[in-house]
């Protein structure tokens, strides 16, 4: 005991430290016996986006995406919606609109209710009678002018490239139906110049098959078509490859005359071209 400590101070000492110690015991009590209380469940709730809102979340996930940071989830797709039994099969057809009339007779065919998709035979369509890559080139309306030359590119359509398409395979014609125009354009002829050629009535084809050689083309079409009027071998000659030069061949329409079967052959012979019979390559092989 410090001399100067008095046994009242001594005591009043001795009680504070005792208060003391029990606060800090009740204390530690607390705080070990009461836990805490558990964090509140709050429930996710999604909220319906408007179509603007899901736009622009996408665009904004996109440019994330492209900015490397996180990668572009997959597109989600979804199944088409099942036909209605109300809509027939032909209502639900939207590729292929093609009016088959492969097996009417060429009399019903008019200007007036055919389009360039109408089938005429069964693996020709009418606007393979009268495409041309110079018209399109140049602009030339290339379109049958009657139903007169229509009825005679469908008529060598069925009996001329039909067969040769059975036996060959696809193929597109060079050109069949030239109207006066195109024929100008291709012969470097005037204005007031009316073409001659079986052509610009619908009664011919120029024709190549690939990997046949144009001689041997024609004659299968001699051996094997059942009528014709003209088959002439064009420009062939075998140093330029076997599908050097094309094959000519018309038909006459029905009802204008006798067909003539007759064979010719277009070849250059010393420094000029000219027409020889039967059907033969170039003077020069």
């Amino acid at each position: 005991m410090s001399p100067r400590q008095t046994p009242a101070k001594l005591s009043q000492a001795t009680s504070v430290a005792a208060k003391g110690a029990a606060q800090k015991t009740i204390r530690r009590r607390t705080v070990t016996s009461v836990a805490p209380a558990p964090a509140p469940v709050v429930a996710k709730t999604r909220s319906k986006s408007t179509p603007k809102q899901a736009a622009a979340k996408e665009k904004a996930v996109r440019r994330t995406a492209k900015s490397g940071a996180t990668p572009l989830p997959p597109p989600v797709t979804r199944p088409a919606p099942p036909i209605s039994r109300g809509v027939s099969r032909s209502a639900s057809r939207s590729a292929d609109s093609t009016v088959d009339r492969k097996n009417e007779p060429i009399s019903q065919f008019t200007l007036a209710n055919v389009s360039h998709d109408t089938r005429i035979a069964p693996n020709f369509l009418v606007y393979e009678l009268t495409r041309s890559e110079l018209a399109d080139r140049r602009g030339i309306d290339n379109r049958f002018p009657t139903d007169k030359e229509l009825r005679a590119a469908i008529h060598l359509a069925r009996e001329v490239l039909q067969p040769i398409r059975d036996k060959f395979g696809s193929f597109t014609p060079n050109s069949v139906f030239r109207g006066h125009p195109l024929e100008r354009a291709l012969k470097n002829k005037p204005a007031s110049w009316l073409s001659t050629s079986q052509h610009s009535r619908g009664e011919a084809c120029d024709i190549e098959i690939v990997g046949m050689s144009t001689l041997a083309l024609a004659n299968w079409a001699k051996d094997n078509l059942k009528d014709f009027d003209q088959i002439i071998c064009e420009c062939y000659d075998p140093a330029k490859g076997p599908n050097s030069g094309w094959v000519h061949i018309s038909l006459k329409a029905p009802g204008s005359g006798e067909n003539r079967r007759q064979l010719l052959s277009y070849i250059a012979d010393h420094g000029k071209m000219v027409y020889v019979p039967g059907l033969r390559a170039t003077a020069l092989a």
